[in-house]
């Protein structure tokens, strides 16, 4: 997915940008980069990999060479990032947070209109350059934003940052969040006088804010654009009337302490799975949540069933605070294996209830079912906080699957019907017959004794938006696009 984070201050916003950048952590681990403006120096920029290190231990040796009142910061799950562009809009950065799903077919466009691409990663297009070069066919920022809104297939949210302002632009169905937040502090200057410091932040994640002495403002709408100053912000655009936020926002995607759309992540985490264990009808000795996702669930289930939650399986910390990507998937199981340790002691002779966020090859699951059963568990019993993933995701890209059938809901309706495509319709059904069938397999395969998933709408009764308004397209298909939609563009 990816995660940006943009701030505008009245003093030096480097400490602000680097710790706020890095509180989107979570959201990505491919690569990282900032950028800040000066009036003096002008841009200042840097981009690193995250694949073998962390953000901070990248950047942290670098801060003395950034300078200035604002910055953009990007966590990237895709390219290099910040490109910065020098056109007719004036010389800006701008950061991404997008997946384009019709990437060559824009650029073979825009390459026969004589424009040029020059970025580059692992021989593949740089989707944040390409957007730079859709706003650069516009008169102003806002124009060439709109276009960008009806060129892409996917979702696109994005931070430009000028040289007197950073401008916000949130995807036009609002599939991933932009929040703003602000600040006021007051401090000594140099000559001794008390000085009101103000600054403007936009992030993907509340989260960036607590630390950081910033209040939450408000999230940006579906398709709203703003500029911001230290001292305020303005609406270029305002929001347009349809929201599909991203319902795995709250299943996996968010830290716990984050809101989206003024809903906490942890909140929906725990009633979700408190309206599980009142309805389910396991006997168990204890519950616990596959960390870190899986642990407010846990705590929501354990209380509605009535079965105390316990640590029978922790995760190592002090050196797999989150997880890398290797290059090869065999690598990657391994590395989710390393991270969980399994605590013997709890799980000697005992039938668990183990949460976690969601199945989607199943291999990790098979392979902890297996430890949890080696280290002495009588029975292994699997609650998923959402759905089943029936459907791959073309808007945000949650996995790293190149294809539909490394969901495991998809192969196993392959082996059913022959076709990984046929009855999608039904087996995303809650408790159809065939719906019924394909758990019972996925149970099966991964040797577990029982598996339940959390229902669609008991999904959405935790998130508490109207279900218009939350995209669940990885679990019942259902989707709407923004292409050529006179609701959106007029």
């Amino acid at each position: 997915m990816g995660g940006f984070f943009g701030t505008i201050s009245t003093r030096d916003c480097v400490n602000d940008l680097f710790y706020g950048t890095d509180y989107n952590s979570h959201l990505g681990t491919k690569r990282a980069g900032l950028v800040t403006f000066d009036k003096e120096k002008g841009f200042s920029r840097s981009i690193h990999s995250l694949e073998r290190d962390y953000f901070r231990s990248k950047f942290e040796d670098e801060l003395h060479d950034f300078c200035g009142n604002q910055g953009l910061g990007v966590i990237s799950d895709t390219d290099p990032q910040p490109i910065i562009i020098n056109s007719h809009l004036g010389r800006y950065a701008v950061v991404t947070v997008a997946k384009i799903n019709n990437l060559r077919e824009i650029a073979d466009e825009l390459l026969a209109q004589r424009m040029h691409l020059s970025e580059q990663s692992a021989n593949n297009l740089n989707q944040t350059e390409l957007v730079a070069l859709i706003i650069n066919m516009g008169s102003t920022f806002v124009e060439g934003i709109n276009m960008v809104y009806r060129k892409i297939k996917g979702s696109c949210s994005m931070l430009i940052l000028t040289e007197d302002g950073i401008i916000a632009a949130r995807d036009v169905l609002g599939r991933t969040p932009i929040v703003i937040g602000k600040k006021e502090t007051h401090q000594l200057s140099p000559i001794g006088t008390d000085d009101c410091v103000k600054a403007h932040a936009v992030s993907s994640e509340t989260t960036s804010f607590p630390n950081l002495d910033y209040k939450p403002v408000r999230d940006l709408g579906p398709g709203e654009i703003v500029r911001l100053k230290a001292d305020g912000f303005e609406v270029l655009q305002p929001a347009f009337k349809r929201c599909q936020i991203c319902s795995f926002l709250w299943v996996y995607y968010g830290f716990p302490a984050s809101n989206y759309e003024g809903i906490n992540t942890e909140f929906v985490r725990e009633k979700n799975g408190r309206m599980m264990g009142e309805k389910d009808d396991i006997e168990a000795d204890l519950v616990c949540g596959i960390p870190d996702s899986g642990v407010g669930m846990a705590l929501g289930y354990a209380e509605g069933s009535g079965i105390p939650y316990k640590r029978a399986v922790l995760k190592y910390t002090p050196t797999w605070p989150r997880s890398f990507t290797p290059g090869n998937q065999s690598r990657r199981d391994l590395v989710a294996k390393m991270k969980l340790i399994p605590n013997a002691a709890l799980l000697k002779d005992q039938r668990v209830v183990f949460c976690d966020d969601s199945i989607v090859r199943g291999t990790q699951l098979r392979d902890n079912a297996r430890e949890f059963i080696q280290n002495g568990a009588k029975e292994v019993h699997v609650r998923i906080s959402c759905p089943p993933l029936v459907y791959g995701c073309p808007f945000i890209g949650f996995t790293n699957s190149k294809s539909d059938l490394e969901l495991i809901t998809r192969r196993i309706i392959r082996d059913f019907e022959g076709d990984d495509k046929a009855k999608l319709d039904q087996y995303a059904k809650t408790d159809s017959p065939e719906y019924k069938r394909m758990v019972e397999e996925i149970a099966r395969r991964l040797g577990l004794t029982s598996l339940k998933f959390a229902h669609i709408e008991d999904l959405i009764e935790s998130i508490g938006l109207p279900k218009s308004q939350v995209c669940t397209h990885c679990f019942d298909g259902s989707s709407y696009d923004q292409q050529g939609d006179g609701e959106f563009f007029g």
